[in-house]
C-alpha cells in the first residue's frame, strides 16, 4: 500500500574494529527501513534521493519502502523471461500434467524469441530444453538445479531476456507474435500448437498488466490472420473393415511388444476410444460375456494421457484424469461388439491385468508411452499396406482408428445424437468433424433428384 507518511532518518555511523559502515534508516506508515553503506557519501546519495521524492510529493510503498518511481522502475524493468517463469510457478497448482507440459514448451518458444542478441544466444535446442524442462517446471526447479549446460543456457537468457515492457515497442510485439506462427528455422507451426502458443504468450501479457508490469496489451494492435485449423476428418485417413482387421492382426507380427498392443489398437477401431480412454480402460469396467457372438459394454470412467513424473504433483507416471468434456467422476458407456468382446478377453487369457485392473500395460506393469504404440503402428502399416497406401495418410497415426470406428457407425445408419453420446462429442462437434466421412450420401441425393425430375421421362421435351 502507498503512504505519505514518510520520515527520513540521519545517517548514522557504525564504527568498528576493521571497518567503518553507514546506516541510513527511513521509515513509512512507522515501518522502518534501515540500509546500511560502506562509503558515507553512497549513504548521503541514497538520503537524497528519498528526501527528493519526498519534496516532489510521491507515496512510498509500505512493504518495500521505495518511493512510487522506483517501483514503476521496478515493475517495468522486469524481464520477459521472470514474467514467464512466475506466471508458470501461477498457472502450475491448476493444471493438469499435460497442460503444464504443453504451457512450457510455448513460453520457451516465445522467451528465446525476445532475447536483445539472436547471434550470441545458445544452441536454441539447449536453450529451449533448459527452459521448457527446468525454469518453467517448478517441480524441476524446486529439485535442484539444472545441468552444466542448461546452467549456462539459463544464465545468458537472465541476462539478455528482454524487459517485458519492450513489448510497447510495436517492431518487439510482432517478433513475440512470429514466435507463435512459426518455429526458429521459419515453418509454419500447425493451427493446434499456434493456438496453444498464442495462448501462452497472452497469458503473460495479462498476468504482467495484473501486476502493473504493461499498461496495455500489446497485442492488440496486430492485425493477422491467424493460421487456418481443419476441423473436418480427411476421409484419406478412415481405413475400411477389411484394412482394420488387416493391421490389428498385424500388430501380432511387431516384435514382442505386438502382442500385447492387439488389445489397444481393436479397443481404438471397435469402441471408438481415444488413445488416453484405452490405456486407462480397467477389466472392472468391462462387461465381456462368454457366449460366442453376445455384445458386451465398456463402462468408461477415466483417462490415462501419458505425463512424465516431473509434470506430476506425486512424481507419477500418467496420473488418471476425467474423461475429456465430462465432469469428474463422471462416466460413458460404450457398446463392445462380438469381434472386440473376443480380442479382449484373448488379451487378458495371455496378458493379464495390471495390479489396478488396466488391460494395457507394459510387461512389468508400467504405463505405455505414446511413442510405443505409435512405433508398433508405424511398422505395422509398412508391413501391412502397399507402398501407395503406407505413403498415403491412410491410418497414419494410431488415432486414425478413431475417426473409422465413428465413420463406421455414422455410415451403418446409426443416429448421430447416439454416436456422439459413445463417442463423447456433441452432436455439431461430430456431424462437422465427421461430415466429408459419411459414404453414401451423395449416392442417396442423386436417386432423391432423380426421383423428382421423373417427369423429365414422362413428358418428352418439345421439338426444336
Amino acid at each position: 500500500m502507498l503512504s505519505h507518511d514518510v520520515r527520513v532518518w540521519g545517517i548514522r555511523t557504525n564504527k568498528r574494529k576493521t571497518k567503518t559502515s553507514y546506516t541510513l534508516r527511513w521509515s513509512v506508515r512507522g515501518k522502518d527501513f534501515p540500509q546500511t553503506f560502506a562509503v558515507k557519501a553512497l549513504a548521503e546519495s541514497r538520503r537524497s534521493e528519498l528526501t527528493a521524492a519526498q519534496r516532489r510529493g510521491e507515496a512510498f510503498d509500505d512493504e518495500t519502502g521505495l518511493p512510487e518511481s522506483e517501483m514503476r522502475h521496478r515493475l517495468t524493468s522486469v524481464s520477459f523471461y521472470v514474467n514467464a517463469m512466475e506466471f508458470m510457478d501461477m498457472k502450475w497448482p491448476a493444471l493438469e500434467p499435460g497442460s503444464r507440459r504443453t504451457l512450457a514448451n510455448a513460453l520457451a518458444t516465445v522467451t528465446l524469441a525476445l532475447v536483445d542478441d539472436h547471434d550470441a544466444a545458445p544452441d536454441y535446442r539447449v536453450g529451449f530444453r533448459a527452459l521448457a524442462g527446468w525454469a518453467f517446471n517448478k517441480t524441476a526447479r524446486t529439485a535442484g538445479k539444472p545441468s552444466d549446460e542448461c546452467s549456462d543456457a539459463i544464465t545468458w537468457i537472465e541476462r539478455h531476456s528482454l524487459p517485458l515492457s519492450a513489448l510497447a515497442d510495436p517492431r518487439v510485439a510482432r517478433a513475440a507474435y512470429n514466435s507463435t506462427t512459426t518455429d526458429h528455422t521459419g515453418k509454419q507451426f500447425a493451427a493446434d500448437t499456434y493456438r496453444n502458443k498464442m495462448k501462452a504468450l497472452s497469458g503473460a501479457i495479462k498476468y504482467g498488466i495484473e501486476l502493473g508490469r504493461l499498461t496495455g496489451n500489446p497485442l492488440e494492435k496486430i492485425s493477422t490472420t491467424p493460421p487456418r485449423k481443419v476441423t473436418t476428418v480427411d476421409r484419406r485417413v478412415v481405413v475400411n473393415p477389411r484394412q482394420a482387421r488387416e493391421l490389428i492382426r498385424g500388430v501380432d507380427r511387431q516384435g514382442p511388444t505386438g502382442p500385447r498392443l492387439v488389445g489397444l489398437f481393436a479397443t481404438m477401431y471397435y469402441a471408438g476410444l481415444r488413445p488416453s480412454e484405452a490405456l486407462a480402460l480397467r477389466i472392472q469396467d468391462c462387461t465381456l460375456p462368454k457366449k460366442r457372438g453376445a455384445w458386451g459394454t465398456l463402462c468408461l470412467a477415466g483417462s490415462t494421457p501419458y505425463a512424465a513424473p516431473i509434470w506430476t504433483n506425486e512424481g507419477e507416471d500418467s496420473p488418471r484424469k476425467a474423461l475429456k468434456h465430462r465432469a469428474k467422476n463422471e462416466s460413458r458407456t460404450v457398446p463392445a461388439c462380438p469381434q472386440l468382446v473376443a480380442h479382449l478377453r484373448a488379451h487378458v487369457d495371455e496378458f493379464g491385468t495390471a495390479q489396478d485392473g488396466r488391460l494395457f500395460t507394459r510387461a512389468d506393469g508400467g504405463p505405455l508411452r505414446y511413442a510405443t504404440f505409435a512405433s508398433v503402428w508405424a511398422r505395422t502399416r509398412q508391413a501391412v499396406l502397399s507402398p501407395v497406401q503406407c505413403d498415403s495418410p491412410l491410418a497414419k497415426r494410431p488415432y486414425d482408428l478413431r475417426h473409422a470406428c465413428l465413420s463406421t457407425w455414422l455410415n451403418a445408419g446409426v443416429a448421430a445424437p447416439q454416436v456422439a453420446e459413445w463417442a463423447g462429442h456433441s452432436v455439431e462437434m461430430l456431424l462437422s468433424t465427421y461430415t466429408k466421412c459419411i459414404d453414401g450420401q451423395e449416392r442417396l441425393a442423386q436417386q432423391r433428384i432423380e426421383a423428382a425430375l421423373e417427369w423429365a421421362e414422362a413428358d418428352p421435351p418439345p421439338d426444336a
